[in-house]
């Protein structure tokens, strides 16, 4: 690993080497979002239908269950509740919502519907330390594929709290993974095709403001995953390039980490620019190490150990950081 600096505000960090790279767990399926606790237990949505379990020792077990009506659950975001329980953001072929599954393999609808009509194919979830769960949806479109284009943007934002479930925000380019700002001002929101970070101000009641632009990206950039460090700063995973690009406060970025294969990045750039990215452009990687970076998650005793999720991923990367993370509402669940 190249050394990163340290400096008191850590506004130059120093690139990482992917070769600093090591792997936890294995034959695991998608996992796309991963969650670690203090305890060091780490969480990964897995498509056989349900969450894997890697334990500080390395053993793993695999949490499954059918949802309601039959279907196979397909995970995407998922999020660890106080009672051992889990939520998960379903990503059907064209019905989505969130269920909650218990570790028994038992499955409860959590939400379905919205503002009265189903859930499109659901994205990603999470809940907050103020108590309200709050979900991502991707985009209208079925197939979603459909918009994997910069001029689509029909993604929104639902939150739930105990005045009922609502759409909060609307008209998103892509809507990916959300994450609130360590002060619990802001909702930061990742648009993948849109290309951008983007907050709304959290208002009293949990209602948002305008939507504001914190950056945008570029070429081969596809933001995903999002996590803040205790500085402030927004920590962003691109499917890919397989970047770690940290975004200060004010916008700038700091490229932390990259593996790429170029001539994959130039090929997926000329479909997003010509519209004509697809399935096939996403289901395939010629990376080294990571398989479209999708998820970061801090952890270990210090909150200094990034953990990785990869959409074509059989196992959890992860290394050390000079900055510690910001402990998120599940850190110190079982």
């Amino acid at each position: 690993m190249r050394q990163v600096a340290t400096n008191a505000v850590h506004d130059a960090l120093v690139e990482i080497g992917p070769g600093s790279l090591a792997f936890a767990g294995r034959g695991l399926n998608r996992p796309e979002c991963v969650l670690s606790t203090a305890y060091g237990d780490l969480y990964t949505a897995d498509w056989r239908g349900g969450v894997a379990h890697i334990r500080p020792n390395g053993e793993q077990r695999l949490y499954r269950g059918m949802a309601p009506d039959g279907r196979e659950l397909r995970p995407n975001g998922i999020a660890l509740n106080a009672d051992g329980s889990f939520l998960i953001a379903d990503l059907g072929s064209e019905r989505g919502g969130v269920f909650r599954l218990q570790r028994d393999g038992s499955v409860s609808v959590f939400v379905d519907r919205v503002d009265g009509f189903d859930l499109p194919p659901s994205n990603f979830v999470f809940t907050d330390h103020a108590g309200r769960t709050w979900i991502t949806v991707s985009t209208r479109q079925i197939p979603r594929a459909a918009a994997y284009r910069k001029d689509i943007a029909d993604g929104f934002i639902v939150m739930v709290d105990n005045k009922g479930v609502r759409i909060v925000a609307d008209n998103l380019g892509f809507t990916n993974e959300a994450a609130i700002d360590p002060g619990g001002n802001w909702l930061y929101v990742n648009e993948t095709y849109g290309r951008r970070l983007s907050r709304f101000r959290i208002k009293a009641g949990g209602e948002l403001g305008q939507r504001e632009v914190v950056t945008e990206f570029g070429a081969g950039t596809f933001p995903d995953g999002v996590a803040f460090d205790a500085e402030g700063a927004a920590w962003i995973t691109s499917i890919i390039s397989n970047r770690i690009i940290r975004v200060l406060p004010d916008g700038r970025q700091q490229l932390i980490l990259e593996d790429a294969d170029a001539d994959h990045v130039a090929w997926v750039e000329n479909a997003f620019q010509t519209n004509t990215l697809g399935r096939p452009h996403l289901d395939s990687s010629k990376s080294r190490y990571l398989k479209n970076l999708s998820s970061l998650a801090f952890g270990g005793p210090d909150l200094r150990t990034a953990y990785l999720g990869c959409l074509l991923g059989e196992s959890v990367g992860y290394l050390k950081l000079p900055v510690a993370g910001h402990p998120l509402a599940h850190w110190n669940y079982h």
